[in-house]
């Protein structure tokens, strides 16, 4: 039985990996969690498989922009991996507070990062030892992606903006660590992820509310001088469900200081996602395309990636985007609590 510490537990994709954990594995997890915006409890306590695997759940509060101090190592105890998720991730919010981001994303990380340096070179048995370290990241550390490549694991980290400059000084923070110290870390990078228990204010939780509400999407796109659409932002879409089961399998079979792709099956622009939704529903979305260039800053058009290499390793995302949909739109109308 392994034992490991997730961080940012109760965050939208964290808490889709301890529900992954309970109904796969029959690991014991410890959930990090800060309870800040971004975080929030019901993720994890409203999950059907709580009320049968709890007693395997250690929830223990910790903000990572402080250090790990011996009580709360002594708290944590026993760990044989670690999937650091905890992160500040909205691009607005970014623009306008990007202090915070830096202090959450690179701060954060590098304190978890002494925390597990100091805890192997500790050589504490009842503590264990850390045989993987997954660095949870985002395809946005590359910027934006020319038609028609996409982003291989390997290539320059180019940001556009305070959050995906954040994820990218986090990645490297990890990756540094594996070279000087030799912290067991595995690097990924994750596409745009869409699930139950998504915050509102992301895109498909938005449009579900608004195609049912009848009002308005804006989608964000490059328009010319008379307001004709030239681009739409496009993105590939992956199940939360589907992260979730990526981190589980390089647990498994990743190669530690390696860095991996994780992507979704279907490229799709951001119109294209309201209009999906909208069949799914029964409802013709309203769109209203409005210029990203003007109204949001530091945008990408277009993120994508490679994902050859996981699929290589053996990884296969175990739900499609179509059923993936389906399911998530039938939950969300059946909890409009997450709307």
């Amino acid at each position: 039985m392994k034992r490991i510490l997730i961080t940012g537990a109760s965050g939208f994709v964290g808490s889709h990996l301890v529900e992954e954990i309970l109904k796969t594995t029959d690991w014991e997890i410890v959930a990090m969690v800060r309870l800040s915006t971004i975080g929030d409890m019901h993720r994890l306590t409203t999950q059907d498989v709580m009320g049968k695997e709890a007693n395997r759940v250690k929830v223990v509060y910790h903000d990572l922009k402080n250090a790990i101090n011996e009580a709360m190592d002594a708290r944590i105890g026993h760990i044989d991996y670690v999937a650091h998720l905890a992160a500040n991730s909205h691009v607005d919010r970014s623009i306008t507070h990007p202090k915070e981001f830096f202090e959450d994303n690179v701060m954060g990380t590098v304190n978890l990062l002494e925390w597990a340096r100091k805890r192997q070179q500790s050589g504490k048995i009842e503590y264990g030892h850390i045989e993987k370290f997954i660095n949870f990241g985002t395809d946005e550390v590359f910027g934006p992606a020319p038609d028609n490549y996409d982003y291989k694991e390997d290539d320059s980290h180019n940001p556009s903006n305070p959050y995906s400059a954040s994820k990218a000084g986090q990645l490297d923070a990890g990756y540094s660590y594996w070279i000087t110290y030799k912290l067991p870390i595995i690097t990924t990078h994750t596409m745009n992820i869409f699930g139950e228990r998504q915050n509102a204010e992301k895109l498909v939780p938005k449009c579900i509310r608004y195609i049912n509400e009848g009002k308005v999407i804006p989608i964000h796109a490059s328009l010319d001088e008379r307001g004709a659409v030239l681009e739409v932002g496009k993105r590939h879409w992956l199940h939360a469900r589907n992260a979730a089961n990526a981190v589980v399998f390089l647990l498994q079979k990743g190669v530690i200081g390696q860095r991996y792709n994780i992507v979704g099956d279907i490229e799709l622009d951001n119109a294209q996602v309201a209009t999906t939704i909208g069949k799914i529903l029964g409802k013709e979305p309203k769109l209203e395309f409005v210029d990203f260039h003007k109204t949001r800053p530091g945008h990408d058009r277009r993120y994508a990636l490679d994902g050859s290499k996981i699929k290589e390793l053996g990884w296969i995302p175990p739900v499609d985007f179509e059923e993936s949909m389906k399911k998530m739109i039938d939950w969300t109308l059946k909890h409009p609590e997450w709307l």
